[in-house]
């Protein structure tokens, strides 16, 4: 059995998915160990699918009963710990606000991350690992203009999570995992 971090991309205002109705219908499909994390797109499930499968259940649910067809990523339980093991901001973490970690669907191009770079001001960073990108933003993410700019500039479908999202989420999964 294997435990994935599954992240919504584009939850929040106006696109909402129900969480209380999303545990029950993703444990009705046979997931296990279904928790949610605050309403904002964040869950971590356990299954004998593979990701692929657990991603296209999961999509294939939230179309049917929530109209929501947005991606859906779902890294395993040890990709989210070297998720965090690999943060290049560790100093930073002590205000969870100003790292956010976003989960790409494919290595961006080193000329999209260096656009993305050239809007950091007021030791504000970028760094990207394999396919997540970190993002320091001290001054806070909203006030951020390379943050601003991140998801159209970046060149590949993502989603991100602050850090205490990140560490809030690992929680999870390692209760999931049992």
């Amino acid at each position: 059995m294997t435990v994935y971090v599954v992240l919504f991309r584009g939850v929040g205002g106006a696109t909402q998915l129900p969480v209380k109705p999303l545990r029950e219908k993703l444990s009705a499909a046979g997931l296990e160990n279904v928790v949610t994390y605050i309403n904002s797109g964040n869950a971590v499930v356990r299954s004998s699918l593979s990701p692929e499968k657990v991603v296209a259940l999961i999509a294939e649910i939230c179309a049917r009963e929530f109209a929501f067809e947005k991606a859906i990523y779902a890294p395993t339980e040890a990709e989210w710990d070297a998720l965090i093991a690999n943060n290049p901001f560790p100093g930073a973490v002590s205000d969870p606000r100003s790292v956010h970690a976003a989960w790409l669907a494919s290595k961006p191009e080193p000329a999209d991350v260096d656009t993305v770079r050239s809007y950091a001001v007021d030791g504000e960073g970028i760094e990207v690992a394999g396919n997540v990108a970190y993002l320091l933003t001290p001054q806070g993410f909203g006030r951020s203009k390379m943050a601003g700019i991140f998801d159209k500039r970046i060149g590949v479908p993502n989603t991100a999570r602050n850090w205490r999202t990140v560490l809030a989420l690992q929680k999870l999964a390692r209760e999931a995992a049992g």
